[in-house]
């Protein structure tokens, strides 16, 4: 390298002012990414034609080039509009030439330079060139000063950040003095944006170029030390997870030496294998990993990992995911709930409609919530082991009958000494599917106290639109119920809270007639009990007779308990004899049942043998089925007072009072004398004092014994009615018109008074029914009054 060159390329200093004389006409050499500024020495490869001909043209002359920065970097032919005219004028220090045709030059900026006109010559660029003079500085404000220390600081600063610089930069630094070189150098050293290196390229004043160049670094600093901070957290991070390894390695020593560490790790191990298996939601799995980290951190004799133990074989033992596919044969499923049950058509078909639209959706939908309401004995619990069977699904059984704490259904928080999850979730873990159908019995006689109410935390479990994420206390996550077919049970609908009512379907079940029991008995209950008491057909036989007077003489029922109970004492005085080695077939039959089950039970009532004065016959509906009162009224000397016995509800009593009030408005048209009513006493009462009885039903039946005491006009025995009565004499409808008719025909009774409004239920009676009973439909009292009362004995005294 020749002397001249050598001078050309010392470092830049504050002192360096020499004057460089540029030729007006320079060869152009487009960059692309990048700007040259004065004094700044780099590589470059060139491999464009027009590019490798200007730096020929000035490698053969005195091997100065222009540089100018293209304004796209993606033009591979740029034109004279194509480049910044702001440029650089550069000295080709070296050239390389390469096997693929390239060439690697080492340029260093001179000056900065403005391209007045470029044109296409010869094959490649040419401009004319004026040099831009540097502003001449006499002396370095205060300011200036400033900004070219803060700016020094600013790349020491880099520097212990990390940025990779020249060694030589910081020597070059300490003796720099002009401010303009200062910023090219710092800006030359740092990766900047072209758009803002040309910016500050074409910048001549001194305070703005150290402005932009103070910008540039700060930009740079603020990456570094975000930077710095993402390695420092990493390396933290690593550095604790190393830790962690040696503190378990450690442990791992500890407990091998004490003997506990096999057991640990192999139930660790099971755990995590069980919840892979396990389709867990997201959170679920988050819950049981932290759970199964914090074991692995514990003595394994502590108290606290017993109960993360049972926590965990809980969420693992859940079928999250698992469950049993149902049967869809609807014939099949008819043909189960047809051996299992006999009559009970609407449940039947409410059962085949689920499956029906469950076949037809062929996709995730909500279970009904069925509620079975009906008498003790008619079925409600062996009907839902049956639709169980008929969809070929576990089944699972929950009585909430006296259930007053809150935590049986939503459990207890894992936290509290003994906590285990609600019944509905251990239900579920039992069942081993997510999917079983649950029947929850006895929801009438749910209770609550200072524990809470279970009911209400019942209303998310039964409720579609929310127990897809029922949340147990004990279990912390959510846990999806939409899938399991929940059934209730109850003896009355009323005591049901109303929200909780509001989310079942509500289907009655009604008492057995005579008939239907003797049908049940012969095809249910008496094979059942044979088999359960070890004999055969061969061994004992009941003739229909002996069936219908266990039925009359020994039960009255709406349900089927005690004549199952009855038929069992005769099964297993057959089982004696058969076990005393007697082969003789026992009979039982209507004239020799007292032997095995002793005398009749159940007599007929007194107050049928006759008509009677002041005693009306009424069919009230009781939980247990309908039943038959003998409302009785007494007259004595007195003042008018009223007085009602038989454990009477506030409506029965208000009933009495109605019917009192419209004899003595209407005392001329029923021939009854006014002053009856300021000289006698009246008393009514209905038998069976110990039953507490309540309702409006019993208003016409209340209002005939009453008048027929007034009038001294006996009651037809035989007539049965219900009906609520008003104080102008209206007959108003009731329910439960099935059980009473069904009551009525259980003791012998034909006909019964109904209120008008009423007929429409006869349809949901049994055909037998209609066709042994009649139904008389009435408006007003007036109309009962001339169907029961029979003429007038005598007088009242």
């Amino acid at each position: 390298m020749n002397e001249d060159l050598k001078d050309i390329l010392k470092p830049p200093t504050g002192n360096d002012k020499e004057d460089l004389k540029i030729p007006d006409v320079l060869p152009l050499l487009p960059i692309r990414d990048m700007v040259v500024f004065p004094f700044m020495i780099v590589p470059l490869y060139v491999g464009r034609e027009q590019s490798v001909a200007a730096v020929d043209n000035a490698l053969s002359e005195n091997r100065l080039i222009a540089l100018a920065t293209q304004k796209d970097a993606q033009q591979e032919d740029p034109g004279p509009d194509d480049v910044h005219i702001v440029g650089t004028v550069a000295l080709i220090a070296r050239m390389i030439k390469l096997p693929d045709g390239r060439m690697r030059i080492l340029i260093q900026g001179l000056s900065r330079i403005k391209l007045d006109e470029i044109k296409l010559e010869e094959g490649y660029l040419k401009a004319s060139t004026t040099k831009i003079e540097e502003p001449s500085l006499e002396k370095i404000s205060t300011k200036l000063e400033a900004m070219m220390r803060n700016l020094k600081e600013s790349i020491d600063k880099m520097a212990n950040l990390g940025k990779t610089l020249s060694p030589e930069l910081a020597a070059i630094l300490s003796t720099i003095e002009d401010p303009g070189k200062l910023a090219d150098l710092v800006v030359s050293n740092v990766d900047v944006k072209p758009e803002k290196a040309q910016e500050l390229l074409e910048e001549l004043n001194y305070e703005k170029r150290l402005e932009l160049a103070q910008e540039i670094i700060d930009s740079e600093i603020e990456v570094l030390e975000v930077q710095h901070d993402i390695s420092r957290q990493t390396r933290s991070e690593m550095d604790k997870v190393q830790r962690e390894y040696l503190l378990r390695q450690q442990m791992k020593a500890i407990q091998q030496e004490l003997g506990e560490d096999n057991e640990l790790v192999e139930e660790i191990k099971q755990f995590r294998e069980k919840m892979e298996k396990k389709k867990m939601s997201e959170e679920a799995k988050k819950e049981v990993e932290r759970n199964i980290k914090r074991l692995e951190n514990m003595n394994p004799e502590s108290a606290e990992a017993g109960i993360i133990r049972n926590y965990l074989e809980v969420m693992t033992d859940l079928p999250w995911e698992t469950h049993s596919d149902d049967k869809m044969d609807l014939k099949r499923a008819r043909k189960i709930l047809d051996e299992d049950h006999y009559d009970l058509d609407k449940i039947k078909e409410r059962i085949i409609e689920y499956l029906a639209v469950k076949k037809l959706k062929k996709a995730r939908m909500k279970g009904p919530i069925l509620c079975f309401v009906g008498p003790p004995g008619t079925g409600k619990t062996s009907l839902g082991r049956s639709i169980a069977r008929a969809l070929g699904r576990e089944f699972l059984r929950l009585s909430l009958g006296g259930v007053r704490d809150e935590a049986e259904i939503r459990g207890h928080r894992k936290t509290y000494v003994g906590a285990m999850p609600g019944r509905i979730i251990q239900g579920i873990r039992n069942a081993g599917v997510s999917n079983p159908v649950f029947m929850l019995d006895e929801v009438d006689k749910i209770g609550a106290d200072f524990r809470g109410d279970p009911s209400s935390a019942l209303l998310e479990v039964l409720d579609p639109e929310q127990n897809n994420t029922f949340r147990d206390n004990f279990l912390g996550v959510p846990y999806d119920l939409s899938k399991v077919m929940f059934i209730t049970t109850a003896n009355q609908v009323e005591p049901i809270q109303p929200a909780f009512r509001d989310r079942m379907e509500i289907i009655k079940l009604t008492g057995y007639t005579i008939e239907e029991k003797l049908f049940i008995a012969k095809r249910y209950l008496i094979p059942r009990q044979m088999e359960q008491q070890g004999i055969t057909d061969e061994d004992i036989h009941f003739s229909d007779q002996a069936i219908t007077k266990i039925i009359t003489g020994y039960t009255r029922e709406a349900g089927l308990r005690n004549l199952e109970r009855e038929i069992a004492t005769c099964c297993r005085k057959a089982a004696t004899k058969k076990a005393q080695g007697k082969k003789s077939r026992t009979r039982i039959t209507a004239n020799n049942l007292k032997n095995y089950l002793g005398p009749i039970k159940i007599l007929p009532d007194a107050q049928m043998e006759k008509d009677t004065i002041g005693v009306a016959t009424g069919v009230a509906w009781t939980p247990y089925g309908g039943d038959v009162l003998f409302i009785e009224t007494l007259l004595m000397r007195g003042k008018g007072k009223l007085t009602l016995t038989g454990q009477l509800g506030d409506i029965m009593k208000e009933s009495a009072q109605a019917a009192l009030s419209y004899a003595r408005s209407n005392a001329r048209e029923l021939g009854i004398k006014p002053d009856i009513f300021d000289k006698h006493d009246i008393h009514v009462h209905i038998p069976e004092g110990a039953i507490p009885k309540d309702g409006p039903s019993a208003g016409i039946t209340i209002a005939s014994s009453i008048i027929s005491a007034l009038t001294r006009r006996p009651v037809n025995r035989k007539i049965a009615m219900t009906g609520e009565v008003t104080l102008t004499g209206h007959v108003l409808p009731i329910g439960g018109l099935k059980e009473k008719s069904l009551a009525a025909m259980r003791i012998g009774i034909k006909k019964i008074i109904i209120p008008e409004k009423n007929q429409k239920d006869l349809e949901d009676l049994p055909k037998y029914a209609k066709k042994e009973l009649e139904f008389i439909p009435v408006k007003r009292l007036g109309e009962v009054l001339d169907l029961v009362l029979r003429e007038k004995e005598q007088d009242a005294a």
